[in-house]
């Protein structure tokens, strides 16, 4: 199994460690010639294995190249990151999801392995698994081995209720993740069973969080508030602080993909937090997302209109960029707003607002008074 990653990321050439949020820099003849060396069976050069040494403390002096390193070969389509939702099923039944009906289906393994297998081609170092809840899938262990080995520093987002499970938590210790995010909706049983409706889950939770923590994973929490749980916020950050982990509090909820209003009453009025201006992302253009069938989108947001990865192979997301250009124009209430230049939302995302009939200060300026 390889030590480090070395792989081209949009203009620069990366060396990274599964499980590691440090990575260096080399210039692009280090790269060709690691490339070569792993390809002749050569040793690990010097100039590398002590800068590995001293970043990580791991010694390749002397090792093989081509066993100790995982070279990725440049891509031509130029996707560095990309999200993968397995699944929409969960086991918890929570009122914020941004899923709305969330239904078990997806990919049968072998066109899991081909959606992996594209993603790698298209250039993808970084993924994240998500869901619904990625860890109940049954392919689960298989897809984040596959990703692992394929070269991506993998990251999972999770709600940790099957984190302690044996074959979920040695396969993250054997193939380590670049982060695991997890969902934290209370710091009581009442509390965090009554928020997911699923009677036991605060159990099952921080028993994941015991096994992550005995493990060493790298994991960062998200302290949900809601209307329901906001009492118990300086409890929950006790509780991240209490098992070690970084976190940080998530407050402002999203309509449904779909477009429905369901889960903004969920929301605790006195924590939610002012957006700031949104100044344009890559989504579409060197990330993407796929969904449980493997259709292609700009985003988890702008989900629509999307690529059939399945059937037009890598060559499909060819036509995300413009798909992503398309989604940013301004349209209906919108267009021709002369406040444009420093909206709250993203276009997809303010369409979903407008589709939820939400207040419009909730994603919009207008919604604010404006003095003359």
């Amino acid at each position: 199994m390889h030590e480090l990653i070395v792989a081209p990321f949009l203009s620069e050439f990366l060396v990274l460690r599964p499980g590691s949020s440090a990575g260096l820099k080399i210039p692009q003849h280090r790269y060709l010639e690691v490339q070569q060396a792993a390809q002749q069976n050569a040793r690990v050069p010097e100039w590398l294995a002590g800068p590995v040494r001293k970043q990580w403390g791991v010694d390749l002096t002397g090792r093989s190249a081509a066993d100790s390193l995982l070279v990725r070969t440049p891509s031509r389509y130029g996707y560095a990151r990309a999200s993968y939702e397995i699944n929409k099923g969960c086991d918890y039944d929570c009122p914020h999801c941004y899923l709305g009906q969330k239904k078990f289906e997806g990919l049968s393994w072998d066109n899991k392995a081909r959606l992996l297998d594209i993603m790698r081609e298209a250039g993808v170092v970084w993924l994240q698994i998500t869901g619904g809840e990625p860890l109940i899938d049954r392919h689960f262990p298989t897809v984040y081995a596959r990703a692992h080995d394929l070269g991506m520093m993998v990251a999972i987002s999770s709600n940790g209720s099957r984190l302690h499970k044996p074959l979920i938590i040695d396969t993250l210790a054997a193939r380590r993740p670049y982060r695991i995010t997890l969902s934290v909706y209370g710091a009581t049983e009442e509390t965090y069973d009554g928020f997911t409706r699923n009677r036991g889950a605060f159990d099952r939770f921080t028993r994941g969080l015991a096994a992550a923590r005995e493990a060493a994973l790298p994991v960062r929490l998200n302290l949900i508030v809601s209307s329901t749980n906001a009492h118990e916020v300086d409890a929950m950050r006790a509780l991240a602080d209490r098992y070690g982990f970084p976190h940080q509090i998530y407050t402002n909820m999203s309509p449904t993909i779909d477009g429905s209003g369901e889960p903004l009453p969920t929301q605790a009025a006195d924590y939610l937090k002012q957006r700031k201006p949104f100044t344009g992302c890559n989504a579409g253009h060197t990330f993407f997302h796929a969904d449980p069938f493997a259709h292609a989108s700009i985003c988890k947001v702008g989900r629509d209109p999307h690529i059939d990865l399945m059937a037009e192979g890598v060559e499909g997301l060819r036509r995300l960029g413009g798909i992503a250009d398309s989604l940013m124009l301004r349209t209906g209430g919108c267009s021709g707003c002369q406040l444009s230049g420093t909206c709250w939302t993203c276009r997809p995302l303010a369409k979903l607002y407008q589709e939820a009939k939400a207040p419009r200060n909730t994603y919009c300026q207008h919604g604010e008074e404006v003095s003359s």
